[in-house]
Order: C-alpha cells, then sequence, then structure tokens
C-alpha cells in the first residue's frame, strides 16, 4: 500500500512563495516519476509539474513556467514544489501523485498516475 502526503499549503498574499512537500510511505518512489497536479473550484484536476526518476527531466505547465521548481530527494522518498510569484489564479487544491506503471518517461496527464495524495489547499489573496 502507497501513502503519499503532501504539506506546505497555506493561505500567502499575491507575489509571495510556498515550498510544497510530498512524502510517500509504504512503497518507494525511488526509479519512478512523480507529479503535482491542481484542481481550483468548478475546475477539472489540472497538471502543473512532473519530474522523471533521475530529476533531470522536469514538464511544466506554461501557466507556472518559471515560477514553480519541482525537485526530489530519493533519500527521503520525498518530492518538493517550490511556487513563487504566486497569482491569485493560482488558488487550488495541490495534489502529488506517483506512477509506477506507466511507460511514459515523464507523464503529464493524471490517468498515468496511479497512487495520489489527499491534497493540500493553497490560497493566494490579491
Amino acid at each position: 500500500q502507497v501513502q503519499l502526503v503532501e504539506s506546505g499549503g497555506g493561505l500567502v498574499e499575491a507575489g509571495g512563495s510556498l515550498r510544497l512537500s510530498c512524502a510517500a510511505f509504504g512503497r518507494t518512489f525511488t526509479g519512478y516519476p512523480m507529479g503535482w497536479f491542481r484542481q481550483a473550484p468548478g475546475k477539472e484536476r489540472e497538471f502543473v509539474a512532473a519530474i522523471s526518476w533521475s530529476g533531470d527531466i522536469t514538464p511544466y505547465a506554461d501557466s507556472v513556467k518559471g515560477r514553480f521548481t519541482i525537485s526530489r530527494d530519493n533519500a527521503k522518498n520525498t518530492i518538493y514544489l517550490q511556487m513563487n510569484s504566486l497569482k491569485p489564479e493560482d488558488t487550488a487544491v495541490y495534489y502529488c501523485a506517483v506512477s509506477y506503471y506507466t511507460l511514459v518517461a515523464v507523464p503529464t496527464r493524471s490517468y498515468e498516475y496511479d497512487y495520489w495524495g489527499q491534497g493540500t489547499q493553497v490560497t493566494v489573496s490579491s
């Protein structure tokens, strides 16, 4: 059984920063790609960023490129999402996910991920 636990969300003013963490329990994610997605009220879940097992491939959604940085620490079984220059439109519940079975090196579609965390709320005030 795999459990992913996100943390680091909160309320921040526009232009501020937050760092999200996602820790994996029950099974290592070393060797597997992971991703961050988000879902705003009334909207579908959307891709934010992903990272290959080695950390050298990191695709981003256009809306966050240049502002967000995804990273991973395989020794700690944890990935991170550093979010800078936050905007009100970044407000959403952020989810991390791990892909154990995909053949894609770095998946960017939600259906390509197998296990999900419970989410952490990020609210950016204007």
